[in-house]
């Protein structure tokens, strides 16, 4: 069969995308998801991104004393390839066995406003859908630094959670999330890392203190950070790679490693969709432009995920899902402007996580703010963090000082990554900082460090 017609059509097996297959299918709408690689089944998060880099965050947490470090690597790749293939074939499983959903291998590219052409070789099929998403993703950008994309050393994200050997010495450019957790999580292993960041500090989007904090982790696990810096070429030798980088004093420094880590970003993965000919509209970073909505410029076209430009979280794709859900079966109300207080997390150890404004973007606002910044080693009435061996770490908390509304709040702690969430559906459901400090939790945890943090507010 060579043409086929059905109610909805997703090109790309992300989160969002998928969620949504999975849902119309089961209402016994006609639906197909066409994914270009049979190794991306189930989506980045579990193939390329989130699930294998947790994994092997997991598995530095959890060392095997029995072994060298090198066979420690191999055992943490190994658990992480056999978790990935088993979530991979069960994706598969999910969405091509319902009787009215249906995976397509192959590279879709739009015909007209309706219709859709796979390719796969030498096959050509038609897809003629009602509806159509968009949920393509990202994939690492790759900048027009000299010998960057020839160097045979240089690797992405996806390149890194690929290998099989333990890099001797990591070199990674970039000090953004990305750069930082596989910095953290190498040098946990035991490789020798040096990030180069070209800002004046790591983590830009956070405060300056609470990325001091962190840049004093890295230190601390060996690895050098070089921020200020700028690359200015990559040049292999041998089994090795050297970066020539800049400081900004103008010294000129070379950093080498057998392997180089690209952490410069990612951008949105439209190329060969032909979105240009049914007139979809892309912005300037190549991101499918969209509405509240998540509808492109044709309106029975949507865009989720990645792809559209918004933060690149597995939830928010999620989220999405629900936006283009209530749009098809709903009542079309739901937006992405009802999303707040949405937390993120840096999965470094301790992991870093944030719900809300940074300082910088609260005192913005002309507010007049209270703040309390305290080290975890210094929670008397939190001794979790002392039970599990790691006190490591700082909070940060800030209110609005005459409506005691909480803006923001900064954890690098132990279990930061799932207190986070405690706090987010608190502030989305309205919770002041006193109801907060007052608040009656579970001893010993981590949650009840609120207590303390937000009785500190000054």
């Amino acid at each position: 069969m060579d043409a086929i017609k059905v109610d909805l059509a997703v090109i790309g097996f992300g989160k969002g995308g998928k969620t949504l297959v999975g849902a119309l299918a089961q209402a016994g709408k006609r639906v197909v998801l066409i994914e270009q690689s049979d190794q991306m089944y189930g989506g980045t998060c579990i193939n390329i991104g989130c699930v294998p880099t947790k994994a092997l965050v997991f598995q530095t947490e959890h060392p095997d004393r029995r072994v060298d470090q090198a066979t420690w690597f191999k055992q943490a790749v190994t658990k992480k390839t056999t978790l990935v293939e088993a979530m991979r074939a069960k994706n598969f499983q999910l969405f091509d066995s319902p009787e009215t959903s249906t995976v397509i291998t192959g590279k879709a590219r739009f015909a007209d406003d309706h219709t859709l052409i796979v390719t796969a070789g030498g096959d050509e099929l038609t897809v003629e859908a009602a509806t159509i998403v968009i949920n393509t993703g990202a994939v690492p950008l790759v900048p027009p630094i000299p010998g960057l994309a020839d160097s045979k050393h240089v690797v992405t994200s996806t390149g890194m959670l690929a290998l099989t050997e333990q890099p001797r010495e990591l070199v990674v450019l970039g000090g953004g999330y990305v750069g930082v957790e596989f910095a953290s999580m190498h040098a946990a292993f035991g490789t020798k890392v040096t990030v180069i960041q070209r800002g004046t500090q790591l983590l830009p989007a956070e405060d300056p203190d609470v990325a001091a904090q962190v840049q004093d982790l890295l230190t601390a696990a060996g690895v050098t950070v070089l921020t200020d810096t700028t690359v200015e070429s990559v040049v292999d030798d041998g089994d090795r790679a050297v970066v020539t980088c800049r400081t900004a004093d103008g010294a000129a420094q070379t950093v080498d490693g057998d392997v180089v880590l690209a952490a410069l970003g990612r951008r949105p993965m439209t190329d060969g969709l032909g979105l240009a000919e049914v007139g979809i509209e892309v912005g300037q970073r190549g991101e499918v432009v969209v509405d509240e909505y998540l509808r492109t410029s044709l309106p029975h076209v949507y865009a989720v995920g990645d792809v559209n430009g918004g933060p690149q979280f597995t939830y928010i794709s999620l989220d999405d899902f629900r936006v283009v859900l209530d749009q098809l079966t709903g009542t079309g109300k739901r937006s992405t402007a009802d999303r707040a207080f949405v937390p993120h997390v840096v999965f470094t150890t301790p992991p870093l996580a944030r719900v809300g404004m940074t300082e910088a973007q609260a005192r913005a606002t002309g507010r007049p703010l209270k703040i309390a910044v305290r080290k975890v080693a210094d929670m008397a009435i939190v001794p979790r963090a002392k039970i599990v061996g790691d006190a490591r770490g700082v909070m940060k908390a800030i209110a609005d000082a005459q409506t005691d509304e909480v803006l923001g709040v900064t954890m690098l702690a132990h279990d930061a990554h799932e207190t986070v969430n405690t706090l987010a559906v608190a502030l989305r459901l309205g919770a002041t900082a006193s109801a907060l400090r007052d608040g009656i939790y579970t001893h010993p945890s981590m949650t009840e460090a609120f207590n303390d943090l937000f009785a500190n507010l000054a």
